[in-house]
């Protein structure tokens, strides 16, 4: 399980690594741009349930920190989906579709 860091007061919003690494190149992507857009999550039952949001702009300072050792392999129609959804309006952690480029070799955690 990775996490978020957000602002300078170090909010943190956990997110499984896969997710995470996906999020990243999505979020990178638009901040390198200068947008800024919201992000917006659900909070686990574990964690007191719930939703959150915050805006994400350049000026903020963010750190993904992940557990696991190895990027994961990417998936581009995640990240397709992920973008269009961010897009939108409000980026949000939809489910991971299937890959189209499945069988594929790529690089591990780049695109």
């Amino acid at each position: 399980m990775g996490k978020l860091y957000y602002g300078s007061n170090g909010h943190e919003i956990e997110i499984e690594d896969r997710m995470l690494s996906h999020l990243k190149v999505v979020i990178l992507a638009k901040l390198r741009r200068g947008e800024s857009f919201a992000f917006s999550w659900t909070v686990d039952p574990e964690h007191g349930s719930g939703r959150g949001t915050v805006w994400l702009s350049p000026g903020v300072d963010l750190e993904f920190r992940f557990y696991g050792n190895r990027p994961p392999t990417l998936n581009r129609a995640w990240i397709s989906a992920l973008n269009s959804c961010a897009e939108r309006g409000e980026l949000s952690m939809v489910p991971e579709p299937a890959d189209p480029n499945e069988g594929v070799p790529q690089l591990q955690g780049r695109l």
